[in-house]
This record gives C-alpha cells, structure tokens and sequence, in this order.
C-alpha cells in the first residue's frame, strides 16, 4: 500500500504483458523533434518485428527529414481499445534509420499491409499496393530505453480509491 502516487517505478508493465501490448495495437504516437527544436508527435500505423518498431511513410513528410537530420525519437504505445483494456501504456525512446532500398521495402511492404489488414488478405493485397510508391520510404525504429505503466498495479497499491 502507497499513502500517494509520488513513485510509480513498481507500476511497470511486466515484459509479457509490455510484448501482449504492442502486439495487440497496430497505431503509436510517433515523436520527434523538427528543425526549430520543438517537440512533435502524430499517429502511425506500426508493425513490431525482432524487438523494433516499423513505419513507413511519404519521403515528402516533415517527419523523414527531421529524423534524418536527428535519428533520435521516441514512441508510446496505449492499450486503449485493445483486448488487454485500457490504463496501460509503454514508451520507447530510439533512433530510427531511414530505408529506401528495395531490399527493405520488399520484404516490409507485403508484412505490413498483411499485419495492418489481418482479416482480408485481399485488402491487404490493395493495401501493399498503394504504400508501393516511389517516393516511399520505411522507418525502422531501434529503442534503447523503455518507460512502462500498469494502472492496474497503482490501483492495487491504493484500495480505498477503487471501492
């Protein structure tokens, strides 16, 4: 039991339910900082794949050029409107590395359109078509630093706020 929220440090995601997160959304905010300094973020569809995460977006987007000129980033995932139900949330800071060669994007269009569209593999299929464009290119993103929540753990730590 807590007399107050001050440390949060034992409310972290345990790894299986931190893997069960990620795994179970398919959108993050993705952040990083543009050529003024200030903080940016938006929505992106992500695909998780060997302890990275996966975009892709137009070259042309203020996004690809500020990470190229600062690979640093960083990316929260929530587990709003997930399986897992909500008050859990894992943040990740990285570098991203900008790939425009067809060894990346051959293998990475067709996965992400069929992790994106899981329930039709010929919208799917339609999906790969249209992010197969020339002006493409696809972010990989490598963390380094985790920060995780678990509002089910603070709420176990605080009996008397859930009666």
């Amino acid at each position: 039991m807590s007399e107050n929220y001050e440390d949060l440090s034992a409310c972290a995601l345990t790894p299986e339910l931190e893997e069960q997160l990620v795994a179970s959304q398919r959108e993050c905010v993705f952040m990083w900082v543009n050529k003024a300094g200030d903080p940016f973020g938006v929505v992106m569809a992500f695909m998780p794949k060997d302890g990275k995460i996966w975009m892709t977006a137009a070259e042309t987007r203020k996004r690809i050029s500020a990470i190229r000129r600062h690979p640093r980033a960083s990316i929260c995932i929530t587990s709003t409107g997930s399986k897992i139900g909500g008050g859990k949330t894992v943040s990740y800071k990285g570098n991203c590395i900008v790939h425009t060669g067809r060894d990346v994007k051959d293998w990475f269009y067709p996965e992400f359109a069929t992790y994106i569209r899981p329930e039709s593999p010929t919208a799917a299929q339609e999906f790969e078509k249209f992010l197969d464009s020339p002006h493409r290119v696809v972010i990989e993103f490598v963390p380094d630093y985790t920060l995780s929540f678990d509002a089910s753990l603070m709420w176990q730590r605080s009996p008397g706020v859930i009666q």
